[in-house]
This record gives structure tokens, sequence and C-alpha cells, in this order.
């Protein structure tokens, strides 16, 4: 009788064992020695936000699989395996600028369809060895972000800078950071995606190495210089980071930071953020166009500026990369198209005389990433912390409307958010010029 539990119980444990994730041999992006490491070789890559991913993904509103397997193919084929995603949008439906259909309606309550959908796009990428940053808040509101939480916690109505104004919702949002009840919302949300079980392949989230890495948010900020308010900003990162390493240990963890614009100007307090034990590298958002660095009316004749001026800020951060021993990843910049469109009136907006046309020529978006490019190239060579860059944004396959010119429901996602005109920054699928570089500088990384 003894021999035969003990055989039964031998069984059990082999069969247990073949059905659970072997970590020994899990493909998990670390950093060693300042550097993204997999299986024991160096990567470096030019990836791409593709946030719309897990819309496109599910089997409900806005699904399109079909698009899905050829955006994802054709990415592949460019060298493209880096993908930052977003974890959903949230609150109400039916507000202007925010990205629908909506993930998690009310605290806690998901729309089951899109974490489905999630949960494919993830097996989809593990596929083709591609990886996912998933991050899981946003500043702004095209998501819902700062903003809904803050209504959630009984902070009022969530405002909307292209209708309220930008001023007076960066005072209301910089609330978020020192509002005790809007932030446990969010741990809530963290904790419930992190320990989530993908129903695709059975696999938990923690064992999964198509994830690249979690991110706190989209372009986290403090929306305030008073060190009450930065201090609250610093405590909300980490320990959110933390949180995260205690669910999942086997992952990276990112802020999603723009780097010295996104901690208002203070150098110090984005070294101090990355320097903490759970953030394992360093981002950094470049945007010549929206920071007034290029004007609309001469961006075409200005990438030399751009370029200095991109170079500038980014290597300003290359000092607190090396003190802390972690590589910078410029995950967000972009260029807009050439020429401009019919416009009456003052222009307001950064965007105002933009041409958004797909067939509009990107001579001059070619240059500045042919730049960006070749910086990434000459940090890896050179021993410099730059290891990786994702352009904004894949728009691939998506048809522009004939009609809007911000997003509406029924639209084609593409890679700008709703909250700006689509098209925008968005590389297409027939963007060939700027596709070809693409490939040719991961070509060169993975040499």
């Amino acid at each position: 009788m003894r021999l035969r539990v003990f055989f039964y119980a031998l069984a059990i444990a082999f069969f247990a064992s073949c059905a659970s994730p072997k970590k020994g041999n899990e493909n998990f992006v670390k950093v060693e020695d300042g550097q993204f490491v997999l299986n024991g070789r160096t990567i470096n890559f030019v990836g791409t936000n593709f946030w719309y991913g897990p819309i496109i993904a599910s089997e409900g509103l806005g699904g399109n699989r079909e698009r899905l397997h050829k955006e994802l193919d054709t990415m592949k084929e460019l060298g493209i395996t880096n993908l930052r995603i977003l974890v959903g949008s949230d609150g109400p439906e039916g507000v202007a600028y925010k990205v629908e259909p909506i993930l998690q309606m009310e605290p806690g309550v998901y729309n089951d369809t899109l974490l489905r959908g999630l949960d494919y796009l993830l097996a989809e990428m593990a596929e083709r060895d591609m990886h996912a940053v998933l991050y899981f808040n946003n500043s702004w509101e095209w998501s819902g972000g700062y903003g809904q939480y803050l209504e959630w916690a009984g902070n009022g109505k969530a405002l909307l800078p292209n209708v309220d104004g930008y001023d007076k919702y960066v005072g209301h949002v910089s609330r978020f950071v020192k509002d005790e009840k809007a932030k446990e919302l969010y741990y809530n949300h963290v904790r419930n995606i992190v320990t989530r079980k993908n129903t695709v392949t059975g696999r938990d989230y923690k064992d999964d190495p198509a994830i690249f890495s979690w991110q706190v948010g989209n372009e986290p900020r403090p929306f305030a210089r008073d060190s009450v308010t930065k201090t609250a900003f610093y405590e909300w990162l980490c320990t959110t980071a933390t949180m995260i390493k205690e669910l999942d240990p086997n992952h990276m963890v990112s802020t999603g930071s723009e780097g010295l614009h996104g901690c208002e100007g203070d150098m110090a307090l984005f070294e101090k953020i990355h320097a903490h034990k759970d953030f394992d590298y360093l981002n950094v958002h470049i945007w010549p166009l929206v920071w007034r660095w290029v004007d609309k009316d001469t961006f075409a004749d200005s990438v030399c500026v751009a370029a200095r001026m991109t170079e500038k800020y980014l290597t300003a951060h290359f000092p607190s990369a090396e003190r802390v021993g972690k590589p910078i990843v410029l995950e967000e910049f972009g260029y807009p198209r050439d020429g401009n469109k019919d416009f009456k009136g003052e222009a307001v907006k950064f965007w105002d005389g933009v041409s958004i046309s797909k067939e509009s020529a990107t001579t001059a978006r070619d240059e500045y990433y042919s730049y960006v490019f070749d910086r990434l190239v000459k940090s890896c060579q050179a021993g410099e912390p730059l290891a990786g860059v994702n352009f904004w944004g894949w728009g691939g396959y998506a048809a522009q409307s004939e009609v809007n010119e911000f997003w509406k429901p029924g639209d084609d996602y593409c890679g700008d958010p709703a909250q700006e005109p689509q098209g925008l920054f968005s590389v297409y699928a027939t963007d060939t010029t700027t596709l070809e570089l693409i490939k040719k500088t991961n070509e060169i990384l993975n040499k």
C-alpha cells in the first residue's frame, strides 16, 4: 500500500512538473552590466508603440484579428519585436477624445472580451518571439488615467485639456499622486493584471516570457514643482514598482517617464527614481514638434535643429544612467509628415496646419528617424547607455477616415491616440522609405 501511494505521488509530481513552466527555460529579458540580456545575449532594438494591440486582438467591438496577424507579421519582417502596449482605458464610454472600447468601466469591473484580447495578443507575440512593454496608467486624458481615478475617488468629474484648458487640467490631475484613495484604486488595477492567467496559453502573466516589462504608466508626471508633490510622486512610482516585483519577480519594471520633462525639469528627481532597486531601466521621450523645438511652418527644413536638440536632451540623461548602471530606452519619439494642410484662423494647437494625410511624403521624418537610429547604433557600439528606441507609433494597415480628423468609434485604430489628429505621427505600411530605415537598423543591431 505504501509503495502504491509512493508511485502515485511520484506520478503526480512528474505530470505537475511537465504542466508547470520551468523557470530555468524561460526567456526573460534582464539587465546585466547596464545592458539588456536575453539568454546570455545582449539585445538592442528599434521597436514601436502599438497601444491599441489588445483592442484589435479581441473578438468584440474594434476587434480585427486578421488585421492583427498582418500587423504583427509585417513588424516581425522589419525586425520590430518590442511593442509598447496600453493595458486598456478607464471610465465611462462616450467621453470626447478617449479611446473606446473601455477596459475598466468601474474600479475592478472589466470588459472580459478586451482582457481576452490582451491574452490573445501576448500569445501571438510569443509565437513570433516578440516582447511587450505593458503600461497600466496614463497621466493624459485619452485613456482615462489620472483624471478618471480622481473622479472615482470623489474628486469631481475628470477634466479634458482640449475642453477645459491645459492649465486647469494640470492643476486638477496634480492631485493624483497625493490622493490615497485614487492610488489604491490604481494599485488594485495593477494587482488584477499582474496576477492574471492567460486564457489562451494557460500561463500566468508572471511566467510569460512575451512580457518585456511592466510599466507604471504613460508619461507619469507630478504636474507640480513643490517638494510635497514631488515626494508623493517618487513614493507612488517606487511603491508601484516594489508591489509589482513582489507579485512578479521574473519581469523588469519601468516608469514610462519622459525624462527631464516628466520630472518637471528636476534631473535629480529623475535619477533618484531610476536608482530605486525595483526599476530596471530608464525611459526618455522626445517630441520636437510638440515641445516647440521646431515650428510647424518650418519643420521640414529644421531637422538639423530637431536633431541637435534631441542630442542635447537625450545625452543629458546619460550620466544618470551610468551612475545607476542601467540602460535607457527612448520609448517615444515622433516627427510629422511633409507639407501643411489648409488651416484658417490663428493656430492654437501644435498640430494646427500640419498634414496628416498618409499620401503626404515623409522626407523630413525619414531624415529625423535616420538621426535617431544612427544615434542608437553609435551608442551600442560605443558602450553608451542608449539600448533601444520605440518610435510613435505603428499605424500599419489602418485606413484613414474621410470625415473625421479625430478618432471616432468605428474608425480604424492607428498610432495616434484619440485626442490628436489621426495620422499625425503614425507610420503606415505604405511608408516604404521609413520602413526600410527601420529594417536596416534592426539588421545592424542584430548582427
